[in-house]
């Protein structure tokens, strides 16, 4: 990795831990300008003489709490590079801080205005240290509110992230150890008769476990899952031979898309070990995929032993739950898994929106 690319990384990653929103982003500006104008609304209930002329200081006191809550936001929105490298608590002081100092500027051009204008005759310079007092004070309040509020919402975003790493990893793929059983058995039959055939199954196997157990890696590209599974099945060909045929139909779907890691292979080895191995004559495994629109799906469908009881599908349930949480995980509600079973044929079709590699 080049300097260039490790201080963007470190960038990004400090930012990923940094506690404030983006107050450039237009929801953020949006959701700065409802709360103002929620807050003028409190503002004027509250003040006295309100129903002398109601609109009249609702109009004015919307327009003063708008110049200091986007003033505030822009200001936040220029100096969040430097924020996000001061950590948190730094950060969080000086953002207040800054709060203060806009409102306090903008009494003081706002009380000179209302002292020149002849909309506000009542206004007397003796008023400008109760004024600039009491928009500081509810400033004060109110910033700290926020901040608290944006705080505890970052923990909670957090403690979300960590726990979705955490059932990533605990729903991790992991290969059955049947198959590890057959596969090694497999390979020390090869290992006189065709030793190049046995260190290729080896490699292959390595990188299949290697993959299982890298738990770190969230996410995989489809280039990737194809390989792995292409290695996988090279591994069981060699002990199921023409049993075992592989149809894949997945042009129409970018490689360069990404998806949790290993979704592939356990649902492979779902239909070999419940349907290819348990038929005498074998079968086909059709791998096809699409993709409109954004909408990637992909299904997996092989043959199966008529009859077959629901104890049998244990499996095949248990390897699906898995792959559909993690799934959920990355894609949320947009992403869903579903199992048929129909004329001896079962199909697992997997939805999921289309996601480049970044």
């Amino acid at each position: 990795m080049s300097e260039q690319q490790l201080t963007e990384y470190r960038g990004i990653e400090a930012a990923d831990s940094f506690f404030l929103p983006s107050f450039c982003d237009v929801r953020m500006v949006f959701a700065v300008v409802v709360i103002a104008q929620l807050l003028a609304f409190i503002i004027t209930l509250v003040s006295p003489g309100v129903m002398d002329n109601p609109w009249g200081n609702l109009g004015l006191i919307s327009l003063f709490m708008q110049w200091i809550s986007l003033t505030s936001a822009a200001l936040l929105c220029v100096c969040r590079p430097l924020l996000v490298r001061m950590g948190n608590r730094v950060a969080a002081l000086v953002s207040y801080l800054l709060v203060l100092l806009v409102t306090a500027v903008i009494s003081e051009l706002a009380f000179w205005l209302m002292l020149t204008s002849t909309v506000f005759p009542d206004i007397t310079v003796d008023q400008r240290a109760i004024f600039l007092l009491r928009n500081l004070v509810i400033s004060t309040v109110i910033a700290a509110i926020v901040l608290r509020y944006l705080y505890v919402q970052f923990q909670w975003r957090q403690q979300l992230k960590a726990e979705a790493r955490a059932r990533i990893q605990a729903l991790q793929a992991r290969i059955r150890p049947h198959f590890l059983f057959n596969s090694m058995n497999t390979i020390a039959a090869l290992t006189r008769s065709a030793p190049e055939t046995a260190e290729t199954a080896i490699e292959d196997l390595s990188d299949l476990f290697r993959a299982s157990l890298n738990n770190a890696q969230q996410q995989a590209t489809l280039a990737e899952e194809l390989t792995l599974a292409q290695r996988y099945l090279g591994i069981e060909a060699l002990r199921l031979g023409e049993r075992l045929t592989v149809e894949w139909n997945m042009d129409e779907v970018p490689l360069t898309m990404v998806l949790p890691p290993l979704i592939l292979q356990p649902l492979l080895e779902n239909a070999i070990y419940h349907g290819i191995e348990r038929l005498p004559e074998g079968g086909t495994i059709r791998v096809d995929g699409s993709c409109d629109n954004g909408a990637v799906t992909i299904a997996i469908s092989n043959p199966v032993p008529d009859g077959m009881a629901n104890g049998q599908q244990a499996g095949h349930r248990l390897a699906q739950e898995n792959i559909r949480q993690r799934l959920q995980i990355i894609f949320g509600d947009s992403a869903e898994l579903v199992s048929t079973q129909k004329d001896g044929m079962y199909r697992v079709v997997m939805h999921f929106p289309e996601t480049a590699a970044s």
